[in-house]
């Protein structure tokens, strides 16, 4: 009798990688969720980033965030990482540029896993990664009147 574990749902879905994408327009958290879905998955993980209204002591009116043109080839790349790192059934990363208001949706991500734990720890590796690794800048300005850049997402 074969072990559990050696069911195909167990086991990295074949292209997993499923959506990835840098968007001028508003992000939908349903669009990544349908694109995670996967009848294998037992956990599924969806982080949400939005603008606050506050960095480091000082109040955030707006930011813009811009990116390298290589910013969706190095989404990519992180995403196949951690494909690689965990038996991942769907994946989908999608980030925002432009201008954005306090609230707005700045970056959405999700796993989905044959487990729970899986797809937090992926999850989780894959917006880490995301933030350090991916040429993304923000624009920060604030309601004194002054102005920040701060590198990759």
């Amino acid at each position: 009798m074969a072990s559990r574990n050696d069911h195909p749902g167990e086991q990295v879905a074949e292209d997993p990688v499923k959506l990835i994408g840098i968007r001028e327009t508003p992000l939908s958290v349903d669009e990544v969720f349908r694109a995670v879905g996967d009848d294998a998955a037992g956990g599924t993980a969806l982080f949400v980033g939005t603008v606050r209204n506050h960095d480091e002591g000082a109040d955030v009116d707006e930011l813009g965030y811009s990116c390298h043109p290589s910013a969706e080839a190095e989404m990519r790349r992180i995403a196949e990482k951690v494909v690689a790192a965990y038996p991942v059934r769907a994946l989908a990363a999608v980030h925002r540029v432009g201008d954005l208001k306090v609230g707005d949706l700045a970056v959405v991500v999700g796993v989905s896993c044959p487990h729970r734990g899986e797809a937090f720890e992926a999850c989780r590796k894959l917006i880490d990664d995301l933030k350090h690794e991916v040429p993304i800048w923000k624009h920060q300005k604030f309601s004194d009147g002054t102005e920040e850049w701060v590198g990759a997402c």
